[in-house]
């Protein structure tokens, strides 16, 4: 008896491990998105951690739709986006099955910053 119970409760604890990798480690999608960097913040209760919303590119009238929320946890890409608010931005960034509290509060993780076009005879900002 002891060895059945033993055994599912390896089993369960592997197939638990498995779960929380695919749900919160495993990378679904990666790819970029463009357009107007509209919020940038720090917030949270317990875990500080950075946010935004980019209003996509080409779309201005209905604005709630047509919205890229992310989250950053590097923090040489969160100092970048909060001094380009408000600008054109293209970043790369990448999609997980579920948010953890300490990664922040999206499913979409930007990581890096591929451009960000201002106005005329500023410089551009290239990722590293």
């Amino acid at each position: 008896m002891r060895k059945i119970l033993w055994s599912v409760s390896a089993i369960v604890l592997v197939v638990l491990i498995i779960f929380c990798y695919w749900r919160f480690y495993f990378v679904l999608a990666e790819g970029t998105q463009a357009g107007t960097l509209n919020i940038f913040q720090k917030k949270g209760i317990l875990f500080k951690t950075y946010e935004g919303k980019i209003i996509l590119s080409g779309f201005k009238a209905n604005v709630q739709s047509n919205e890229f929320s992310f989250s950053v946890t590097k923090e040489n890409v969160a100092q970048q986006l909060l001094q380009v608010s408000g600008r054109e931005v293209n970043v790369h960034y990448r999609q997980y099955f579920g948010s953890l509290p300490w990664r922040g509060m999206q499913k979409f993780i930007v990581d890096s910053i591929y451009e960000v076009r201002g106005l005329p005879g500023e410089s551009v900002v290239k990722p590293k």
